[in-house]
Formats: C-alpha cells, structure tokens, sequence
C-alpha cells in the first residue's frame, strides 16, 4: 500500500508538471502498448473519459485500434486509487480541473475534498492577482514619472518651440492625472488585498482546524 501511495504520488506529480503534454502516441508504441496500463495512468491522473478518444485518434494514423475493454478496465482501477479525498484536495488546490470521472461510491468525499482545495486556490488567487494589479500600476507610476520629468524639461527649455512647450505643457498635465488615478487605484487595490488576505488567513485556519 505505502509503495502504491509513492507510485501515485510521483505520477501526479508528473503530470502537475506537464500539463500539456500531448497524447499522441509513436506507431511503436500503438503497436504494443498495453491498453489495461494505458487506462490505469488515465484513471490514476483524473484525466476525462474522453481521454481514449486521443489515443484512438493518435493511433488511428498508424492503422491500430485500441483495445476498449482494456482500456476502460485499467481505467476503472486507476480512478479507484485516483478518487479519494486527499487527491481531491490536491486537485482543487491546484487549480487542476474536475472531470466529473470519479465513480458514485467515491464521488461525494473526493467531491467535497476537491471543493474544499478549490476554494483555498481561489482565496490565494485573489491575493496574488491583487498583487500583480499593484505592481503593475507601480510600474505604470514609474514610467509617467520618467515621462513627466523630461515634459517638464522641454517646457523651461529655451530652445523648445511655442507648439513644442504647449505640448510639452498637455503631456505633463496627462501624466500627472492619470498617475493622481493610479495612486487611486493602488489605495483601492491595497485595501481590497488587505481583505483578501485577511479572508485566506481566515480560510486556511478553517481547513488545519478540520479533522
């Protein structure tokens, strides 16, 4: 049992890294893969029943078709050592999707384990995004502050033209409010990350506190 936690432990992690990786699999291996293990990797990542729809696409190109019965049978077993609430947790937490795949003895608590990870990932999405959304604007601060200064250079220079400096005079003004905006906007964002991050502190309590 604790050597099978390990083998599923390390293939989720895998699969955590690559989730991209595509299904198209060689004519060698169409030819003589075995289907039954096939199944048991899909079962065992959560991955959608349609999942065999690209391997039989894949395989199709080199004139092989999939053994089905084999397939959905090593399927079932791995979704069986797949579908349980610790992996469900490690899913929603991840932000890693839910195909609905589990079966109906193992739904409810990989279900509730799942939502209960998904929620967490969310609270910490809030505060990130709200972080990059304050970068972002401090940045954006940065450049108009550089831009300002060189405005504002052009305006006392006495070799700027009337239209240079009248210019010159509008960009400065520009500048200066939309950077007065994004000071607002930062004030917002922060009091809103406070929250945030007051609700996930509040959140993560909640769940160490569970049994």
């Amino acid at each position: 049992m604790r050597s099978t936690r390990y083998r599923i432990a390390a293939l989720l992690t895998v699969l955590a890294v690559l989730p991209g990786c595509s299904s198209t699999m060689s004519k060698d291996e169409c030819r003589t893969v075995d289907w039954r293990t096939v199944g048991y990797e899909d079962g065992v990542a959560g991955r959608s029943g349609e999942r065999i729809g690209e391997h039989r696409k894949a395989c199709a190109e080199h004139g092989v078709t999939p053994d089905l019965n084999a397939y959905r049978a090593g399927r079932a077993e791995g979704l069986r050592e797949y579908c349980q609430p610790h992996n469900g947790y490690r899913a929603g937490v991840t932000g890693a999707p839910y195909y609905d795949s589990c079966p109906p003895e193992l739904a409810p608590a990989f279900v509730a384990a799942y939502e209960s990870g998904h929620e967490l990932y969310v609270r910490e999405r809030r505060v990130s995004d709200a972080d990059a959304a304050i970068a972002y604007r401090r940045r954006e601060i940065a450049r108009l502050e550089s831009r300002l200064a060189d405005r504002t250079l052009t305006v006392i220079s006495d070799t700027a033209t009337p239209e240079e400096r009248t210019d010159a005079v509008l960009d400065t003004k520009h500048a200066a409010e939309r950077i007065g905006q994004l000071k607002s906007e930062i004030t917002a964002l922060e009091r809103d990350r406070a929250r945030y991050q007051q609700e996930l502190e509040t959140y993560r309590s909640t769940v160490a506190s569970m049994p």
